[in-house]
């Protein structure tokens, strides 16, 4: 099965260019993240999945363009496999976590069946200089993660994970050397200035490719190229392993556009050896 002929990816082609509000955003991404078992859940049982109301379950069919929820869930079933997937039995909450992150995965998977999005965030990241890479909060150490590596095949990579009054002054000063792209990374809960950055960095004419942990993320609005990853809510605090493996994802094709990386990477190499920088 392809990217585009899973069922996240019809679901997520049947939300696209709807204006939908937060609490509608939160039951579509929940709709997505199960997918193959949405067709078969009542409007009571999807409302607790995604911790809404029923009624504005309704209410988010209807701004779907159905009539209510049983015309949008027959919808899906004539576009939905056969039948809900099957599932091991877990027996406690910590399987129950690390099942979700797989299925996370599994969803990136399929979103990768078509790389262009991905081979175009590469292109645009490698030709910035200096890359501006953001990440506040939650998202601080994706972007602390991809910075680090970057900054070995990249000449001039410049990470924001900081907030505060300065953050928009250090995008005005990677603006004026040079810099064309901002990459994001944006993780619930998003902090009210990540927004505000992303919206100033488009003012001062950056173009800003996001990893997310949703399409319908608020960051949406102020992104030029989203690449949503899933973050597990199964736990005190949100696991984000598919965001981190799309950050390594993204430096892989940003690699690619860079014809002097791997050279780089034999140079750190020796002069790591020769320091003895690691122990064996």
């Amino acid at each position: 099965m392809s990217g585009t002929d899973s069922p996240a990816a019809r679901l997520q082609a049947l939300f696209e260019g709807h204006r939908l509000t937060p609490t509608q955003r939160r039951i579509a991404h929940s709709m997505v993240r199960r997918a193959a078992d949405v067709p078969f859940l009542s409007s009571v049982e999807l409302a607790e999945l995604a911790g809404v109301s029923q009624p504005s379950v309704t209410r988010f069919a209807v701004a779907l363009g159905f009539d209510g929820y049983p015309a949008l869930r027959r919808h899906l079933r004539e576009v939905a496999p056969a039948g809900p997937v099957a599932r091991p039995a877990l027996s406690n909450e910590y399987q129950q976590a690390i099942e979700a992150e797989i299925e996370n995965l599994r969803h990136l998977a399929e979103a990768l069946a078509d790389p262009e999005p991905v081979r175009k965030a590469g292109r645009l990241l490698a030709a910035s200089r200096p890359l501006p890479v953001l990440g506040l909060r939650a998202a601080a150490a994706q972007a602390h993660g991809f910075a680090y590596f970057a900054g070995k095949v990249h000449p001039d990579v410049r990470l924001l994970n900081e907030g505060g009054t300065m953050l928009q002054d250090r995008i005005d000063g990677a603006v004026r050397a040079g810099a064309s792209v901002l990459l994001c990374f944006a993780l619930p809960r998003h902090p009210r200035e990540v927004v505000d950055a992303l919206a100033h960095a488009k003012e001062a004419g950056l173009t800003v490719v996001t990893v997310a942990d949703s399409a319908f993320a608020p960051v949406a609005k102020h992104s030029d190229l989203l690449l949503p990853a899933a973050v597990g809510t199964g736990l005190v605090f949100d696991t984000a392993c598919a965001p981190m493996l799309l950050g390594r994802v993204l430096l892989e094709a940003m690699c690619d556009n860079l014809p002097d990386a791997q050279a780089w990477l034999e140079e750190f190499d020796g002069k790591a050896a020769e320091r003895g920088l690691f122990v064996e």
